[in-house]
């Protein structure tokens, strides 16, 4: 199959739940480049609707909102994290909406306003509200279906883009948000297409819409008990066949429903295809066996229905337990008996007749658009951090330049420090090794004297001290004499030039120190006390502070002190790290597991059911599920293998 030019090929729009916007990248072919723009690319998608985020607004980062050449429009959660979320990322060369919104019923307001949707003026509405009496059966007001961030609505000059994430099934404590966000979204495209609008509806809707649509029908009816027109009449199944064209529908229809309005498309091109399901439920490892759901659907207002080419899924693209649905418009369609380039009506002057007109720039971009959000607007690159210098106005940059002149003036005599860097850094390191402290004046008096051949150092003129000066470095200096004298009996630990120890010293046994290394350590001592009493002046030290610094000075010099020699005959152990690390390997070694009927290794899972059994670990054959979704003897699936770990003593017993 040849490849199509991208300027001349029809647009493609993908659904896909990720299941965490980052957790494809954990999956080939994503994570070979692990950037957004690389994975639009490969779906060759010109619209992508995500669900599943599961991110906040504090979550975004720069990778997922700046995607080089896109526009993203976000709805997320109000108060649970980690939870829902619908993504709409639109790319800039080919398309671009007129209106965005987020959320289903408009009670929402706009980025930095405090106006509803639903309250703007007309021009600047989507529309197709749902009315407070085609929310009356919910209990719940709009803005709690609103908040759990399931939505998005974009309006292009073509058709309404709805991208949206249903409730699942959980339990009977959701029932009301689920039903309740299913009649807000039935009434918001019935609006839409009694308007006059085109709609496209697409996302993970969570509902099956027949039989084949599932793996799991048949489970279901004997589980609950019930009969197929019974499954099928629940709610949320009736709800969605009542909106589609050949929806099945037992019964009469509701009121306010009379009439179907949406065209599946994806089933439309595959009409007798069995198996196309889009969800496979991770925990029993049911994708392989193709043991899953068609739960994810892009639907179409009946009237444009002839307007798309191809719809397909993509099985075969891993990183989430969804797979992703798309659906392809032609290059050109027909518009009241008159051919119209696609391109020409998906933007506002792009494109004329198929060609280009202008491109894309910032100000096309909507009050809801990711990138305008403060974290991220107006966001300059790396490179233009260090090429591009901000413009400084005349009176202050004069003002800047008096104060950097006023600076130098001041600071004039302590470039003699920066210059003998290397001395002060000598000198300091002396005073470290004897445990002194010396103030920064007198480090500055030293290395002022410390180059006499330093020109700059010599012609300085000594600077004009505040007269609290000395009282503060008189008030100082007993304290630091008083410690220096306290600690002038107490040396290293180690010789003078002995760094600090390697990692092969934890590991060996401590050796006796030799007569010659004990004088050298004397040398030091007596160099520094005689360092200490020429720079630092004679004053009588605090009775209490010498006191209380001499104790662990004296401590440390008796632990550090080499009058005991060492005997390794008196040492309790010394201990191997060879020996301690084939000890922990024994232990800690990998445990023999059992083998299934397929004479495989199993795998072992925990039991996370409530009941007696909840945490025990047990084995299972590694074999994903079949087709038929129960165990199987003598198949290439999932045998009936299963042994609780405390019952597997590792012998084959």
């Amino acid at each position: 199959m040849e490849e199509q030019d991208p300027e001349k090929r029809g647009l493609r729009i993908t659904t896909w739940n990720v299941n965490g916007i980052r957790n494809p990248f954990g999956y080939q072919p994503w994570r070979q480049e692990r950037t957004y723009a690389a994975m639009f690319d490969i779906l060759e998608a010109d619209i992508v609707v995500m669900q599943e985020t599961k991110i906040q607004r504090k979550d975004l980062q720069d990778d997922m909102v700046l995607v080089p050449g896109w526009d993203v429009f976000f709805s997320l959660p109000k108060h649970k994290k980690g939870y829902s979320g619908v993504a709409i990322y639109t790319r800039n060369a080919v398309c671009a909406p007129i209106r965005a919104e987020e959320g289903i019923t408009g009670v929402l307001t706009p980025p930095n306003s405090t106006t509803s949707f639903n309250n703007l003026p007309k021009d600047q509405q989507i529309g197709g509200y749902p009315t407070l009496s085609q929310l009356s059966d919910c209990a719940l007001d709009a803005a709690t279906l609103d908040s759990e961030g399931r939505c998005v609505v974009l309006e292009f000059p073509a058709f309404v883009l709805i991208g949206t994430y249903c409730p699942a099934t959980r339990d009977e404590s959701r029932d009301e948000f689920r039903i309740g966000f299913l009649n807000a979204l039935d009434a918001r495209v019935r609006n839409l297409v009694a308007a006059g609008k085109r709609v496209f509806l697409t996302g993970d809707l969570n509902i099956i819409r027949e039989e084949m649509d599932s793996a799991k029908v048949e489970e279901h009816l004997r589980k609950q008990g019930i009969t197929l027109e019974e499954y099928f009449s629940a709610p949320s199944r009736r709800r969605l066949n009542q909106l589609l064209v050949g929806g099945k529908v037992y019964g009469e229809r509701d009121e306010g429903r009379e009439k179907p309005v949406m065209w599946d498309i994806c089933r439309s091109f595959h009409p007798t295809r069995a198996g196309m399901f889009t969800c496979w439920e991770q925990k029993i490892n049911a994708r392989p066996g193709n043991f899953g759901s068609r739960i994810d659907y892009v639907l179409c207002s009946q009237e444009w229905k002839d307007w798309f080419c191809e719809s397909n899924i993509q099985e075969g693209l891993m990183g989430s337990d969804h797979c992703p649905v798309y659906a392809i418009l032609k290059e050109k369609v027909d518009i009241g008996g008159e051919e119209v380039y696609t391109r020409d009506i998906m933007s506002p002057g792009f494109f004329k007749d198929g060609v280009r007109q202008r491109e894309w720039s910032a100000k096309d971009l909507l009050p809801m658009s990711a990138k305008l959000i403060p974290e991220f607007d107006r966001r300059r690159s790396i490179r233009d951090m260090f090429t591009k210098k901000p413009s400084m106005p005349t009176a202050e940059s004069s003002m800047s330049t008096v104060r950097e002149e006023s600076q130098d003036k001041v600071s004039l005599p302590q470039r003699s420090v920066v210059l003998n860097e290397e001395a002060t850094e000598t000198l300091e390191s002396k005073q470290t090794s004897g445990g002194l402290e010396v103030s920064s004046s007198q480090i500055s008096d030293l290395s002022t004297t410390a180059d006499p051949k330093d020109p700059s150092a010599s012609s300085m003129p000594s600077p004009a001290k505040p007269p609290k000066r000395p009282n503060e470095s008189s008030s100082i200096r007993p304290q630091k004499r008083g410690k220096s004298g306290a600690t002038s009996k107490s040396t290293g630990k180690g010789p003078s030039g002995k760094g600090q120890s390697s990692l092969m010293g934890f590991f060996k046994p401590k050796t006796q120190q030799t007569d010659s290394q004990a004088s050298s350590t004397l040398d030091a001592e007596s160099d520094t006390t005689s360092l200490a009493d020429n720079d630092v002046p004679s004053q009588s030290p605090t009775p209490a502070r010498s006191e209380i610094e001499a104790t662990p000075a004296s401590q440390s010099l008796e632990s550090g002190s080499p009058s005991k020699p060492f005997n390794l005959a008196e040492q309790k152990s010394v201990i191997d790290p060879i020996v301690s690390k084939e000890s922990w390997s024994k232990l800690l070694g990998k445990r023999v597991v059992p083998r299934c009927e397929h004479n495989e290794p199993c795998i072992s899972l925990v039991t996370k059911k409530p009941g007696p059994n909840c945490g025990r670990s047990f084995y299972m054959c590694p074999r994903p599920i079949g087709p038929s979704g129960q165990k199987e003897k003598n198949s290439q699936w999932r045998c009936g293998t299963f042994i609780w770990s405390s019952d597997w003593t590792g012998d084959g017993s």
